[in-house]
């Protein structure tokens, strides 16, 4: 099999969030980077979709209604997408999918009891089957702890949540997180013995490019010594603001980490930018990484810094070495 022609599997995209925001909207809409279409012709094998919430009064009812949509979407498009399984595969027909909680908001506001948010939890995974990971935050803080442009740590509902985590197979989630909660939820998770997986799923390295939504050298390593995965992040203010090469600087940086080369993957983090209210931060992608179509010219300039065995590993391979060992 030539590098060129690897599968693909990505940890990351915001295409339930998407069709929630956009009822008349369809998951293979070119206008999403990671629509159905975008995903085949770049030979994607799996897909994680993350349920997103912001810190809103109606967070908890937007999950649940992105589980929903999540669940309609596997049985209406059944013959593009089926539900990724222990067994999993890159190399079967079709696209793998499995859902993912980016901000824990999406079980919980900032007032409902925290019971709440653990029948919401239980609610949501009867709907898409299984989360691939959960993180706490999104940017800003919210009951669980500090988001990446906060500075608070672990509250005491994050280490409920964290306690609820321990032997579920779900994986904590650091690309969202302020370096005192990414600190605090390893030493947590570390001093009580808990049997919960630590990745970052779309995030990107701080030495390479100084942003706080990247991570730390510490916490990067740390993350590659407990076994987890890091998804390299396309979007251009998490790589570099002029340099679409950076991207590929990341990678090498991950794959010079000490275990590195069983942690790199890709987690491109694809939303809809159409009605994005930030119009300075545009372009959003540089066009070399702009929809998931690009993963394979991405593989195509690694060829000379990177091993073929690597450039797999990157592809898809650490991912289901990762699902082989944490999913039963």
């Amino acid at each position: 099999m030539s590098e060129y022609k690897l599968p693909i599997i990505d940890l990351h995209c915001d295409l339930l969030t998407y069709l929630l925001m956009n009822r008349a909207a369809r998951p293979d809409d070119k206008a999403f980077g990671a629509s159905f279409n975008y995903l085949k012709e770049g030979a994607v094998g799996m897909q994680v979709m993350a349920i997103y919430t912001g810190v809103e009064p109606e967070s908890s009812k937007k999950g649940l209604e992105q589980s929903i949509i999540y669940n309609r979407m596997l049985k209406e498009y059944s013959s593009d997408v089926y539900q990724a399984s222990e067994d999993f595969s890159a190399g079967k027909e079709g696209i793998g999918t499995v859902a993912s909680l980016e901000s824990a908001s999406g079980i919980c506001n900032e007032e409902e009891p925290l019971d709440n948010a653990f029948k919401n939890l239980e609610t949501i995974l009867k709907n898409v089957g299984r989360l691939f990971y959960i993180s706490f935050t999104h940017h800003l803080e919210n009951r669980f702890g500090g988001g990446n442009y906060a500075e608070a740590g672990l509250k005491p509902d994050g280490e409920a949540l964290l306690d609820y985590m321990h032997n579920t197979q779900i994986a904590i989630d650091l690309s969202h997180t302020s370096d005192a909660l990414a600190h605090d939820i390893l030493d947590y998770t570390y001093k009580k013995g808990l049997n919960v997986p630590v990745i970052a799923s779309h995030s990107n390295f701080r030495e390479i490019w100084d942003h706080p939504r990247n991570l730390t050298r510490e916490n990067a390593q740390e993350i590659i010594n407990r076994g987890g995965l890091i998804g390299v992040n396309f979007l251009r203010a998490f790589l570099n603001d002029e340099e679409p090469e950076a991207l590929l600087d990341h990678i090498k940086y991950g794959f010079e980490l000490k275990g590195g080369d069983k942690a790199m993957a890709f987690g491109a983090d694809f939303f809809y930018t159409g009605d994005f209210p930030n119009p300075e931060r545009d372009p959003y992608y540089f066009p070399q990484h702009e929809n998931a179509t690009k993963y394979h010219s991405i593989l195509a300039n690694l060829k000379d810094a990177l091993s073929f065995e690597e450039l797999a590993g990157l592809a898809y391979k650490n991912v289901e070495r990762f699902i082989a060992s944490n999913w039963k």
